[in-house]
């Protein structure tokens, strides 16, 4: 790209920088998009880029990928439901070790490195994920989020600090639970009243079938979104995801998108370009 091209490119952006600073964008980086460490330094850059452009990011990261190889290294079979991890108390030290001590700590890090003031949380600090268990069976620590406290990501963004939550929750006893991290990146876009919920995961979007990605639903209503759960088409791990998104439109987050995290500089294309990236969500 010669010169001429760079500042037409960069005219280009000029639209969507308006106003960045009174934009709240959560994003919610996962699956195994988060496994490759190119994919995952890309990902982290446009992150970073977007930040230095003005945008406030939240970032809510997952880490199921690790935690498996983490559990196969133990030698303790992961086990899910619906899409939901079930977590026994000793899964549960680990699941919090790996989320809040290594992968949060690993991002925060490679931001760092961007020149990006970012801080790590788990829903624990300032109890910013109030939480109980959903009880599915006896000592399950899979949590239900019955809270939201934004405070401590208001007096971070208004510091120009980014927040990275690791998606693990608390009681008024300080137990904790392992949280979908799709559930918590929704609840947190729906709490702290954000512009735009972007969840980068490793599908091209919403599909009609998983295993073929030239079906994918570029645009869907709530209606639609309904009729694809209830025939079956939105299963797994993507239905904790879709139903987080349903509630954020719900209350009242007008942006949502579902973006492949593999794509390069799939964030940049969805903020900057007019680029029709993964699956648009509407009311």
């Amino acid at each position: 790209m010669n010169n001429l091209n760079r500042i037409k490119s960069l005219q280009e952006t000029l639209p969507y920088l308006h106003d960045t600073s009174s934009k709240i964008i959560v994003i919610k980086y996962g699956g195994s998009a988060m496994t490759d460490p190119d994919l995952t330094l890309s990902v982290i850059q446009d992150i970073a880029t977007l930040s230095l452009l003005g945008f406030k990011i939240i970032l809510v990261h997952g880490g199921g990928p690790a935690i498996n190889e983490w559990l196969e290294k133990l030698q303790m079979k992961p086990k899910f439901k619906n899409g939901i991890r079930i977590t026994d108390s000793r899964t549960m030290e680990l699941v919090q070790m790996v989320l809040s001590g290594k992968i949060n700590k690993d991002l925060v890090g490679i931001l760092g490195s961007l020149n990006v003031r970012a801080v790590g949380l788990s829903g624990k600090d300032g109890q910013l994920i109030l939480a109980d268990s959903i009880e599915l069976y006896a000592e399950n620590k899979v949590g239900k989020i019955r809270v939201i406290d934004t405070h401590i990501l208001e007096i971070l963004l208004e510091n120009q600090y980014m927040p990275v939550v690791a998606p693990i929750g608390t009681n008024e006893s300080g137990l904790s639970f392992n949280i979908n991290a799709d559930t918590v990146a929704s609840e947190i876009a729906s709490a702290i009243k954000a512009s735009s919920l972007i969840m980068l995961t490793d599908t091209p979007g919403i599909l009609k079938d998983f295993s073929a990605p030239d079906t994918l639903y570029p645009n869907l209503d709530l209606k639609n979104l309904e009729e694809l759960i209830n025939n079956g088409t939105i299963v797994g791990g993507m239905l904790p995801k879709v139903h987080g998104c349903i509630k954020a439109l719900k209350d009242g987050v007008q942006s949502i998108r579902i973006i492949d995290g593999r794509l390069p500089h799939s964030l940049l294309l969805t903020l900057l370009s007019e680029a029709h990236v993964g699956s648009v969500l509407t009311l």
